[in-house]
């Protein structure tokens, strides 16, 4: 492995989006340094992320979960869960890799959480709503103190609610919890209190549709990890499905709000990933083609370096 490189730390390669061609984007991004975590929502998802995580060397680590959302869709087996990611992290311990990989390519419990988005509009239903989605967080929330894996939080229209039940396990209980809130689209007091409890904050291409300047300006880069969230959320100047490899992108808009300098060559040893360059008058842009470069863009060193370092350090990578 070169030494600079990307992790986006939140994708879903093990969704159907990519049927058709995953390989081929996965040889892309480890050709051209991009790692990843793919994220499970439910049983099958995180079975598949496990599946394709194994099937690489290096570079590709998968996580297992239910997302709130698919409360009513399956009925959530704990055993099941714990099965899959224990017997998991059991056969690749067995099977050590070098120095620098993780032991197991299960990294995470995630995504897990609360998503308010689609609450009923008559308070009992609602009650109802939120507690079969609390029931849900806190037995996956307790898999992963079990596990001692960090914890990949979805939080949606739900901060409030979600800091509460942190603050009781950590505070009251004494949890030893660690993990990243996904995809972050809270305000500054509720990014503070994360941060004051020791997680990090994950930002995504949401950056380019919300004001989240002055959150990330104010978060110390330490803090913060990059992710796709793909097939979502497709960073400009990129349209269609997303890709891991626009990573960069997200790497590069937070550089540029914190008014980091821009480095070019962060990878240099990269050798034929090159952007496509369409002249109008004296402008250039990016191919829709995801045939872009990591050597010839401006890369932002410091948010790669510190970022990845990040994502090592909280999923052992």
């Amino acid at each position: 492995m070169r030494k600079n490189y990307l992790i986006d730390t939140h994708a879903h390669l093990n969704f159907s989006d990519y049927d058709k061609d995953r390989d081929e984007v996965i040889k892309k991004c480890l050709d051209n340094n991009v790692w990843m975590i793919n994220v499970g929502t439910d049983y099958e998802s995180s079975k598949k992320a496990i599946d394709i995580s194994e099937k690489y060397s290096q570079g590709i680590f998968a996580s297992v979960g239910m997302h709130p959302e698919n409360i009513g869709k399956e009925v959530f087996n704990l055993g099941k869960y714990k099965e899959l990611a224990h017997s998991t992290r059991s056969s690749a311990e067995a099977h050590s890799k070098p120095s620098g990989q993780a032991k197991s390519k299960v990294v995470a419990i995630g995504e897990i959480g609360l998503d308010y988005w689609d609450c009923p509009k008559t308070k009992k239903k609602q009650a109802e709503f939120k507690e079969k989605q609390k029931k849900l967080f806190l037995e996956q929330l307790n898999l992963a103190r079990e596990l001692n894996l960090p914890v990949i939080f979805h939080c949606r229209k739900a901060h409030n609610d979600l800091l509460e039940i942190l603050n009781y396990k950590l505070k009251t209980k004494n949890y030893k919890l660690f993990g990243v809130i996904h995809c972050f689209t809270g305000n500054w007091e509720q990014a503070k209190k994360y941060l004051d409890m020791g997680f990090y904050l994950g930002f995504n291409g949401i950056i380019f549709k919300l004001n989240l300047d002055e959150i990330i300006k104010k978060t110390p880069l330490n803090r913060i990890l990059i992710e796709t969230d793909c097939p979502y959320l497709t960073p400009p100047p990129m349209e269609g499905r997303n890709e891991p490899l626009y990573v960069k992108y997200i790497a590069e808009k937070i550089a540029e709000i914190k008014n980091i300098r821009a480095k070019r060559t962060l990878f240099s040893s990269s050798p034929s990933f090159s952007l496509r360059e369409n002249s109008v008058g004296n402008e250039s842009k990016a191919s829709s083609s995801p045939s872009l470069s990591l050597r010839e863009s401006s890369v932002f060193e410091e948010v790669a370096e510190k970022t990845t370092q990040n994502a090592k350090n909280l999923f052992n990578l």
